[in-house]
Order: structure tokens, then sequence, then C-alpha cells
């Protein structure tokens, strides 16, 4: 059952930022645009496509080059707006998204969100406290990787901590035991929010940047490639008051949003409704011109090979792990991203 906040609650009014690049992710663009047009017709804030510009960071333009695309996107209300990859671009594009918060507009509250996700329901039902910001815990324990000789993971986590003069026995959670990566505050990048994305950008592009190139040598044995991200992310989210529990659970990741990440996943793990509204959304005439140029989403959506992925599991008893789901996929000749 979907969640429903407070009639009593007053919302801010917020925006929401996405990257669009030449490549997958302008199709996923397409798809999130017209699924928060809708299943949110009730937001009235900007949706911002960041887009970002060729410069020293790129060795290839990475703009969205195709006018069909473009015309698409703002048929479904998004405004593309450019960026400079200060610090991060090619090679490392995960950085769009900490680049591209300077792009939005200043003093207002926004939610970021990753291109490969749909909008499934009420976005204006999210009960956000923008002051205090949080992310996706939509995550597994990706990093760090504990070697056996190596720092463990209060020694990794508390050096990144001090670095930034952060508070780290406050970010732990004490339900979970020591050395369990559940005990430390660590999030998916999928989406985040804040009330201000040039002060939220700056922290997170100053975090990146020092852990980057600057890395403590607790972290000798770890790779940053491509988890950087994720690993000044919940240190920003700390460092301006927010955290794990700042957001109620069932919302986002839950009946408002769907972090699919790529569409073969999707359709092996995702429940009927998320399918259900991909396959409405892609569905107009305008829309699917211009998605099935893009093969993936093609022979995906449009060709039924997502159908036949989706009959080689059974979504009550899922594998744990999603290499494993991976895997089974690749071994049946329909992996495509």
């Amino acid at each position: 059952m979907a969640r429903k906040a407070s009639k009593s609650q007053k919302k801010p009014d917020f925006n929401i930022m996405i990257v669009g690049q030449n490549g997958r992710l302008q199709y996923e663009a397409i798809l999130f645009a017209a699924s928060l047009r809708a299943h949110s017709p009730d937001f009235t804030g900007r949706l911002i496509v960041a887009e970002p510009q060729p410069g020293k960071n790129w060795q290839n333009d990475p703009r969205i080059t195709q006018d069909d695309v473009r015309e698409t996107l703002e048929m479904l209300g998004a405004e593309i707006l450019p960026f400079e990859s200060m610090r991060f671009g090619e090679h490392y594009p995960y950085g769009n998204k900490i680049d591209g918060l300077m792009a939005m507009p200043k003093d207002e509250p926004f939610v970021f969100f990753d291109t490969d996700t749909l909008i499934t329901g009420d976005l204006t039902s999210v009960p956000f406290d923008f002051s205090r910001p949080s992310a996706s815990r939509k995550v597994e324990g990706t990093w760090p990787t504990i070697e056996l000789y190596g720092p463990g993971y209060t020694e990794i986590w508390k050096s990144l901590y001090d670095r930034f003069e952060l508070d780290f026995d406050s970010s732990l959670d004490l339900n979970w035991p020591d050395e369990y990566w559940r005990r430390y505050l660590y999030f998916n990048a999928g989406f985040f929010y804040y009330t201000c994305p040039h002060e939220f950008g700056q922290r997170f592009s100053d975090y990146a940047a020092e852990i980057r190139w600057n890395t403590p040598k607790e972290l000798v044995c770890q790779s940053l490639d491509p988890w950087l991200d994720q690993v000044a992310l919940p240190l920003v989210i700390h460092s301006f008051g927010g955290g794990r529990d700042a957001l109620p659970e069932g919302y986002l990741d839950g009946d408002v949003s769907c972090h699919y990440r790529l569409l073969p996943l999707l359709y092996a793990r995702e429940n009927d409704r998320v399918v259900d509204v991909l396959e409405e959304i892609s569905a107009p005439n305008k829309i699917k011109k211009v998605l099935k140029q893009y093969e993936p989403m093609k022979r995906m959506i449009y060709q039924g090979r997502g159908q036949k992925v989706r009959e080689l599991f059974d979504r009550d008893n899922l594998p744990r792990k999603e290499q494993a789901i991976r895997n089974k996929i690749k071994r049946n000749g329909f992996w495509m991203r």
C-alpha cells in the first residue's frame, strides 16, 4: 500500500536533478521524465537534466547530440542545463552527479536521482525534511573490501571521519556488531537530497577530491573506482546533520521510486508494478520512436526480451547477490547494457 504524508505537513517545493549525456543516459532520462509526469502529476518543481559540456576532462563530446532526444525531453517538461566538469569527467563519470549540482538553482531544495530510476508513485507524498539529508539505503556491502592483513571497517571509516573532523561514533548503528558493514554509515548514491545543491555539491566535490588525490593510508588496499561517490556521500550527509533514518522507509526505493540500474535487472527482479510502469510510459509512439534507437531498449521493451528474462526468475526467491542474477541472465544470452 502506498504511503501518504500527513496532510498537515507542508512540504517545500523542490527541484529534481538527473544527469543526461550522449549514450545510454539520454534514453534513461526520457524514461525518468515520462514516469515522473505520468505518476507524479502534482509535482510542480523543475526537472533538470544536467548535461556535461566538452572540456579538458572529456576526450569526446559528452553532450546530448540527437535533436529528437532533446525535443522529447523538453516535451516531457524537462530542462536541459549545461555544467562544466571541473574535477571529474571521463576518468570518473560518476562524478557527473557531483559536478552537475552546481548547475542547479542555488538555495532551492533538490532531490538527485540516478537516471536509471522510474517514478512509480506520487513524489509529492514523500515526507522530505530537506534540512536533514539522506540517501538510498538499497545497498550491498560493496565497500570497503576487507583484506586479511589490512585495516578493518572501523579503522578505514574512522580515518575518513577524522580526515574531515567529523564525529565518527555518532555515525554508527549500534544495532549491528563491530566490523559488520551495516554498522557503518553507507549509502547507494542512487538518490540524495538537501536544502541547497551548491552547498551540498561543493562539499561533496571537496570530500571526493580529497579522498581520491590525498587518500588516507588506511585505504591503501581499497579501490575507489567506481566507489568514490559512495565513499564520500555518507561523510557529506553526516556533516550536514543527516543520516540513515532521516527519511522513513517505503517511499523512495519503495512505493514511489525504483532504481532499476539496468533493464535486464529490472525485468529479473522488480515487481509487476514496475514492469507495468515501464511498458506503459514507453508505449506512446512519439516516445517509442526515439527509444527504439537504443538497442537494449528496442530488444528488452519492444521485442520482448525483457519478458524472457523475467521468466527465468522467481521474484519471491531471488538470488541473494546481484552478481548471481547477472550471471544467470548472461548464461541464457539475454544480457544487455
